[in-house]
């Protein structure tokens, strides 16, 4: 069931999308302001990246889109019924074994017991992970367990996804390859991707579309459309136009800081 969520009243000309913040702000209940007046649609087939300072609310924009948490003013409007969100950590349960794991959401949705192993394995298989199944989380690096983690937000064929700086924590290579299945993955899927990260190589490389956040309270401060076209190799990162756009990038946000 679609969650319409209209803190104002019912807007029927709110424009088309996945996903639509128009005017949103959140206070806390301790008066921390943590977003003003964010506006943006993200349209399916759209990767839209976010970049600001820390604390300037880009995972409260993730936490809204999903439901997790409540905006305080203006209108989001999304379908909550079916939403994948990859976390800053791999979140798996060290009990379970890869296959198990990566289930968790299909079982969560009373998805039968066969037809959730078999899509389990595909979404296995799409992450690169086949022969893993039976592994425990122990038993994988940190690459792996992130793939685990894709994977299992795979199973449902989501057509939202949500990244809450997924790769972070990885070192430069493993994130390179993992930014790079990522879009693997986009262009399989088709999804319309909302993808919060301080790396701003990261967020051009993955990107459609890069909005830059003011320090709290956080507000869209400039917006840069990416022009390269997907497939996206990995030489891309060398190339001039791709170090002009994260030069003008940096620039922002280091303005975005003051």
């Amino acid at each position: 069931m679609s969650d319409m969520i209209d803190l104002t009243a019912v807007n029927q000309n709110v424009p088309s999308g996945a996903l639509v913040f128009d005017g949103v702000g959140k206070i806390f209940p301790d008066g921390t302001e943590a977003l003003q007046d964010i506006s943006f649609t993200v349209e399916p087939g759209e990767f839209v990246t976010v970049v600001g300072p820390s604390g300037c609310g880009k995972s409260t924009l993730l936490r809204l889109a999903s439901g997790l948490d409540h905006a305080t003013s203006g209108t989001l409007s999304v379908d909550r019924s079916n939403i994948g969100y990859v976390f800053q950590d791999a979140t798996l349960l060290p009990w379970r074994t890869v296959q198990d794991n990566v289930e968790l959401i299909a079982e969560l949705h009373n998805v039968p017991k066969g037809e959730r192993a078999e899509r389990a394995g595909r979404a296995i298989e799409k992450v690169g992970l086949a022969g893993f199944e039976k592994h425990h989380p122990r038993q994988l690096s940190g690459g792996m367990r992130m793939r685990v983690s894709l994977a299992r937000s795979l199973v449902m064929s989501p057509p939202i996804f949500l990244f809450d700086e997924p790769f972070g924590a990885l070192d430069e290579i493993t994130r390179e390859v993992m930014n790079e299945e990522a879009l693997r993955l986009f262009a399989s899927e088709k999804f319309a991707g909302l993808f919060i990260t301080h790396s701003i190589s990261e967020a051009v490389f993955m990107s459609t579309k890069v909005h830059v956040m003011s320090a709290r309270p956080g507000r869209i401060t400039t917006t840069y459309d990416i022009p390269f076209d997907y497939p996206r190799v990995p030489e891309l990162r060398f190339d001039p136009e791709f170090a002009r756009i994260s030069g003008e990038l940096s620039q922002a946000l280091r303005g975005a800081h003051a």
